[in-house]
Order: structure tokens, then sequence, then C-alpha cells
């Protein structure tokens, strides 16, 4: 009997990167040194920003006899995982439970899902086993309960280039709902609601116009709210996050540092509120507070003073 196992892993989005900066120098005996942290010397320090592929959401592997195997799923972020799993090109193939069907792993959980086996034990079988993967539980209702504290640090003044359903990129359910803040690399970034880290990227150091491309390497934190909806701060400098994930982070606390990767024409913050609808990320309206506590709904071409946090035509 020939029993063959095909896993075809259909991952949407990334999680964090592993990779790490490298720093290099020669002593004074001719030795070159290796270190992934700063080393304290006079010697001139080489700096080597590695950089790896994206890693997924999800990591899957397999268990139990090859008559009855049993795959396990782990949760690799800090937040709710949903996870679609279906069997492709299946010939005399039961599952139990049946499938397709979607599940919710917690944050960092590893659960067996799905058990496969032959319909008929005396015949061959086959397929493959597709999942999909969005953050966060199915059916979160967006509800604040105040509006979003401005992403941007106490005092400066930072221009709104694109607000909701912006024509450069601002066009897809994802990112219709988002809004871009024009501020120079390394300009701190802080929380605009509380909530934990569900995960993170902060190894990447390019930006481009290739969306197939750069669009899924972008630095970024996401932060999950208490109502399970997810707020994304995306196009962090290298090394730009100073939050780990599983971190609770309060209102206004410092996260990370803007920058200008992934796909992205000049540095900037992209700031987006989402909740999984259906399998899919899909990004909701908000309003920021002005000084007063007064709500605004933010616009292109609005410069914002956090002084004041008033916004102005530009």
């Amino acid at each position: 009997m020939l029993n063959k196992f095909l896993l075809s892993l259909l991952l949407l989005l990334p999680a964090a990167v592993t990779a790490q900066t490298i720093y290099s120098y020669t002593d004074e005996r001719g030795i070159t040194h290796f270190t992934d942290r700063k080393p304290d010397t006079e010697a001139e320090v080489r700096v080597q920003r590695a950089v790896r592929e994206p890693e997924a959401l999800l990591s899957v592997r397999r268990t139990g006899p090859d008559e009855a195997p049993v795959w396990w799923f782990r949760n690799r972020t800090q937040g709710p995982l949903s996870v679609r799993i279906d069997l492709a090109e299946a010939v005399n193939v039961v599952s139990e439970p049946e499938l397709p069907r979607v599940f919710v792993l917690d944050a960092g959980a590893e659960r067996e899902l799905v058990t496969i086996g032959a319909l008929d034990p005396r015949g061959s079988w086959r397929y493959q086993l597709q999942t999909e993967t969005v953050p966060g539980r199915p059916g979160a209702r967006h509800s604040p309960e105040q509006p979003y504290r401005l992403p941007l640090p106490p005092e400066g003044e930072f221009l709104i280039g694109q607000a909701f359903g912006g024509e450069f990129s601002h066009n897809e359910p994802g990112s219709y709902h988002a809004v871009d803040f024009s501020m120079p690399i390394g300009t701190p970034v802080h929380a605009a609601r509380a909530g934990v880290v569900m995960d993170k990227a902060r190894w990447f150091s390019s930006a481009g116009l290739r969306r197939d491309y750069h669009g899924h390497r972008a630095n970024y934190i996401r932060i999950l709210h208490d109502d399970g909806s997810m707020a994304l701060y995306a196009h962090l400098d290298y090394n730009g996050v100073t939050v780990r994930p599983g971190q609770r982070v309060r209102r206004g606390q410092k996260i990370g540092h803007s920058g200008n990767t992934g796909f992205s024409t000049g540095p900037h913050l992209h700031f987006v509120v989402q909740v999984n609808r259906d399998m899919q990320l899909v990004s909701v309206p908000f309003e920021f507070e002005g000084p007063d506590g007064a709500a605004f709904t933010p616009r292109a071409r609005t410069r914002v003073s956090t002084a004041s946090g008033l916004p102005t035509r530009d």
C-alpha cells in the first residue's frame, strides 16, 4: 500500500524574522572577531545586517504512524491565530474532524487539530494538506472606549500623506482605513492604544515598489486590543522595535522607531486598525484624540501637531 503525504502551506502573512546584526573587527594581533553585540573597541567595526526571509505565523509537524498521521499546529504569535485547514488532491482519504474547517489557536499554543487516514485501508491514498492563517479571532468587533492617541512623540508636527482610501496603497480591505505619517527615520513611535504585542518584524533594511516582494518585508509591530481588534505599526526602522511579543503596553508608551522598510516610497509610519472577518484582515475606521479630548478623523494632506494635537490643512 502506498501512502503519500504532501504538505502545502499557504501562509498569508509573515511573522518576525530571526536574523540579527553581526559586528566584526580585527584586533592588534590580526585576529578577526564576530559578535552579535556592539563591541567596545577602538578598532574599526564592520556591521553586517543579516536578513532572512519572513517566517510563518504557524508551524506544523506530524506525529504518529504512516497509516494514521496526526498533525500538530503551533501558533508562533502571542495572540489568537485563525487557521483554516483543507485537503487538496485527496484520494481515498478521510479526516477527523471533517475538512475544510477553521480553528483558533490561542497565543503560543500547539494543538492536535486533525487526524487523517485512508477511507479504505486496502487501497492507496494521498492528499495535500493546505493551511491559511490570519491573525485574530473571526468576528471580533472594534469598540474602543476612547479615540486613539496619535502614535507620535509628545512634541512635533507631522504631515498625514495618505489617509482613508488613499489612492497609492490604501485601496485594499486590509489597508483602506490606514494613515501614513511622513516622518524622519528614527522618529519615536508610541502606542495609540493599550494592548498586548502579538508579533513583530525588525530585521528588514530596505524598501522598494515591488509589492509582491517588498509587501511582506516591512518591519512592524502588531498589538492586540482588549476588544480583539489589532493595530499595525509598519515600515519601522531596521532593529527599530523596542517591545517584545507577549508584552503588555500602555497607551502612549514608546514601542519603536519609524523607518523606511518594505513597500514604501519614503520614510513614514503606516498605522491601521484591523479585525479578522471571515479569514480576512479588514481595516476599520477610527478617530484620533485632540488636546481637549475631542475626536477628529484623519485627513490626507493635514498636519498634526502633537504639542497641540490639532489638525491643520497643509
